[in-house]
């Protein structure tokens, strides 16, 4: 069956053929009243700004942009990147039938019948097929499945965009077979760049208005590198300045305009994890300014308070711990505000527990020893209880010996006696190392002596000079009369 003539389905003219095209055959035209982000896309792979590293000659973005030799590939990159742009630009090439679609409103039915028309349109010795499929990271690991032959035997060329971790976000078979190309942000000048474009332009502003030069700033840096940011702040402010009747747009007209707007911040994409992840690294260095930044970033942008109050929990025991015993209770106390103050004032309770856990002194200690005795538990180092530690308090027990010999370390007046608690595979196994900050410190002091009076082997020559107080006074070594704890005592 021969092709069908080409239908304005998108920016340029789409050869469509029965059983193809339909919702997802490409991309529409931008009419006059289309966003300003969306006017302004490039129109060739000249204008596009800020992916250089991408378009160097022989590239995979430049000979799929061109129309060279078909190589799937996906497009890693934040908001505003220039992702579907590139998609733009690849519709354009010539003698290709170009299909979009949206992993947000398609699914495995609708890929496999571009998939089955695409393959039908090859043996009739017409184009091959550019398959654009936009949030890849949306689709599920069945849906991505249904991609993998087509992509194999070069039925489709893929055309994947996702603003997440595709290490992540897409299975392992279908990332071997493309291309991984990450985009990178725009910088301050790139973004300043497409702003003057979009004002004087005709597909833009047209010159209808004049943008001074601190409101630019102003924009710039708002944008954070998403240009479509930059040029939706730019068209609200050039509507108020329309509607105030006034040429050019000052700062006070652009702030005005930009509060309100909505803060770009993706709470399931790497925006979110990247935010999370400069929190808790600004905590775990002490750098309290940056600390609250990021948690005033999140509350800003509607993180759920009850995410970031568990963090700042798990934070107080992973990174301030014995330096400070102190932070948990204080993480713990936010993170109860949460629920019985609620927002907007618990972000007074946030920023409390905030600055006591950047402030706090530091020390990993719980992390590594619960690692290190898990990772020996895992590896079989685990072994009986010993039996004076087993339970006495059934019948039959005394019979097999549990609980037979177990001192009791309160009879001591150190409180601390000589006596075997680990299995015998680790009987002298530290996994508990403190360091010398904050509160561990005493810790640091006071452990070497309860281990040499625990083990009854001599206090480390280096710890001797501390004194050989463990407990209450006595020294180590001293024995008290064995107790053996009464039935129904549980100890």
């Amino acid at each position: 069956m021969e092709s069908q003539p080409a239908e304005m389905d998108g920016l340029f003219a789409i050869p469509t053929t029965p059983g193809s095209g339909g919702p997802f055959a490409g991309f529409a035209e931008p009419g006059p009243d289309a966003p300003l982000a969306v006017r302004m896309r490039p129109a060739s792979v000249d204008e596009l700004v800020g992916q250089g590293h991408l378009l160097a000659a022989g590239a995979p973005l430049r000979r799929l942009v061109g129309g060279g030799a078909p190589m799937s590939v996906i497009l890693w990159g934040p908001p505003g990147s220039g992702k579907t742009t590139i998609a733009h630009l690849v519709a354009r090439a010539s003698e290709r039938h170009f299909v979009a679609m949206s992993a947000l409103t398609a699914g495995v039915k609708d890929v496999r019948a571009e998939i089955d028309a695409a393959r039908a349109r090859r043996r009739r010795g017409g184009p091959a097929t550019v398959l654009f499929l936009d949030e890849v990271h949306r689709f599920s690991k069945a849906q991505q499945d249904s991609l993998l032959a087509a992509v194999e035997d070069r039925t489709i060329t893929l055309l994947a965009a996702t603003t997440e971790n595709p290490y992540f976000s897409v299975i392992s078979p279908l990332l071997s077979r493309c291309v991984l190309l990450t985009l990178k942000p725009l910088d301050d000048d790139g973004v300043r760049g497409l702003v003057r474009r979009a004002t004087t332009d005709e597909r833009g502003l047209g010159g209808a208005v004049t943008l001074a030069s601190d409101a630019e700033d102003h924009l710039v840096r708002l944008a954070g590198g998403d240009v479509r940011k930059a040029l939706t702040a730019l068209e609200a402010a050039a509507g108020s300045a329309a509607e105030l009747g006034v040429s050019e747009i000052d700062l006070a007209v652009a702030e005005k305009a930009v509060d309100t707007a909505a803060l770009r911040y993706d709470r399931a994409g790497d925006e979110h994890y990247d935010v999370v992840s400069a929190f808790i690294k600004s905590m775990r260095g002490s750098d309290v300014d940056a600390a609250l930044h990021y948690l005033a970033r999140m509350l800003v942008a509607g993180e759920d308070a009850r995410f970031i109050a568990r963090r700042m929990v798990i934070f107080a025991s992973e990174d301030v711990g014995m330096a400070d015993p102190t932070a948990l209770m204080v993480a713990t106390a936010a993170a109860n505000a949460v629920e019985y103050v609620g927002l907007p004032e618990v972000t007074l309770n946030l920023s409390q527990a905030v600055i006591h856990l950047a402030t706090a002194p530091k020390s990993n200690s719980a992390t590594t020893a619960i690692g290190k005795a898990m990772a020996d538990v895992r590896a079989g180092q685990a072994g009986s209880v010993p039996k004076h530690l087993r339970d006495a308090h059934y019948r039959g027990a005394a019979g097999l010996g549990h609980g037979a010999g177990y001192r009791y370390p309160h009879d001591d007046p150190r409180g601390v006696v000589t006596q075997q608690y680990a299995p015998d595979a680790i009987a002298r196994t530290d996994y508990y190392e403190p360091t010398d900050h904050g509160a561990e410190r005493a810790v640091a002091a006071r452990l070497p002596k309860l281990r040499s009076v625990v083990r009854g082997v001599p206090l480390p020559p280096s710890d001797r000079h501390n004194g050989a107080n463990a407990g209450s006074g006595a020294e180590p070594g001293q024995t008290s009369a064995d107790r053996e704890p009464e039935k129904g005592e549980g100890r």
